[in-house]
């Protein structure tokens, strides 16, 4: 199946960068006492002046529309008050969940397509990362970023993550997306129905019917293939992109995961 946009690896992408908080008080930014968990401070900033910057960097993304709740918000603290100033960015109010509000904007025409989406809690979030997603993603309708246990373990044996387990090995969700064109809407209208159970694995292949679940738990399928699997029930052609970067499923889920991520920017910061 041919991907959405076959032009794609040449020309420039807009980024949808999540920055909402799902319904409820989330409690990582109640210990931090900021309203949004995307202001929680990390090396000194907030955990979404990082990512912003590492996508308005990058040759090959642009503009970057960023969801949140209240922008007025952002727009009065003075550490991201910027981006509700700078050329690229473009702040638009979210819904209640990553999935809908993906859904709300497509469907308000707010957002062109195809789509990088990642989320403002992916802190370590770099230019190689990005390059290492789109060298695969783009020939897709919808890509997922992965990483397998053995990358992850092998850098930072303390993080805990969920996995999903298949023929070629154990695989952590990374934070970025790709969404190749309109057909991919009926993969994340489904998703708004499973996002509840996003850190459950088991879970979200059963939902994809009995036979992926049960090809899952024998280990009869890769995760490529069982991508594929679970395109073909939208009739869109899905792919997983194997991170080479460990840290590309290192997001700022637990206060653990604050703790590693200020580690690892300590590490890189020093000469």
């Amino acid at each position: 199946m041919s991907p959405a946009n076959p032009t794609a690896a040449q020309d420039k992408v807009p980024a949808i960068l999540l920055a909402g908080s799902r319904p409820g008080r989330d409690p990582l930014a109640a210990a931090a006492g900021v309203t949004y968990k995307a202001l929680i401070p990390i090396a000194g900033r907030p955990m979404i002046d990082h990512v912003a910057r590492i996508l308005l960097a990058h040759p090959r993304i642009g503009p970057v529309i960023v969801l949140v709740q209240d922008p007025a918000i952002f727009a009065a603290d003075p550490a991201t008050a910027w981006l509700a100033r700078d050329p690229g960015i473009q702040m638009m109010p979210s819904g209640a969940g990553i999935s809908q509000s993906l859904l709300d904007l497509i469907d308000g025409g707010g957002a062109a397509l195809p789509a990088v989406v990642t989320t403002a809690d992916n802190v370590l979030l770099t230019g190689a990362m990005i390059d290492s997603f789109l060298a695969d993603a783009v020939r897709s309708d919808i890509a997922v970023a992965m990483v397998e246990r053995r990358t992850l373990l092998a850098a930072y044996p303390e993080s805990k993550r969920t996995w999903l387990k298949f023929r070629d090995g154990w695989w952590s969700g990374a934070n970025l997306f790709w969404i190749g064109g309109p057909k991919a809407r009926g993969v994340i209208a489904f998703w708004r129905s499973v996002e509840q159970d996003r850190k459950k694995g088991w879970k979200i292949l059963a939902a994809f019917g009995p036979f992926l679940l049960v090809s899952s738990a024998l280990r009869l399928l890769s995760l490529r293939q069982g991508m594929r699997l679970a395109g073909r029930r939208f009739q869109v052609s899905a792919r997983p992109v194997s991170m080479p970067q460990p840290e590309a499923c290192i997001d700022a889920d637990k206060p653990e995961d604050l703790a590693l991520i200020e580690q690892i920017l300590s590490a890189k910061a020093r000469p």
